[in-house]
């Protein structure tokens, strides 16, 4: 379950976010659903979630030497958490 999440994206934008809004930032596996998301942030925070958004993030192409490398693509999560709910992660960020 906690392999679904692999790291928060703190960031100021995020950090205001999740100050004004409540929603939170999370860098998530490429095969990851919006369930599974939202059960393994419900678990490993002890929060409550409104809402899920996700967005996969596309690389760029990179030249190294004479050769073409390959984009890493990854997967974002905004989450929402009902009101009242915070996570202390984020605080001070």
């Amino acid at each position: 379950m906690f392999e679904v999440i692999k790291k928060p994206l703190v960031s100021e934008k995020n950090a205001a976010h999740a100050e004004d809004l409540g929603v939170y930032a999370f860098e998530v596996q490429l095969d990851a659903s919006k369930p599974d998301i939202q059960k393994a942030i419900e678990t490993a925070f002890n929060v409550k979630v409104e809402s899920v958004r996700t967005m996969v993030c596309r690389g760029k192409y990179f030249r190294k030497q004479a050769k073409l490398g390959a984009p890493k693509t990854w997967k974002k999560a905004l989450v929402k958490l009902k009101a009242g709910e915070k996570i202390s992660i984020f605080e001070g960020a």
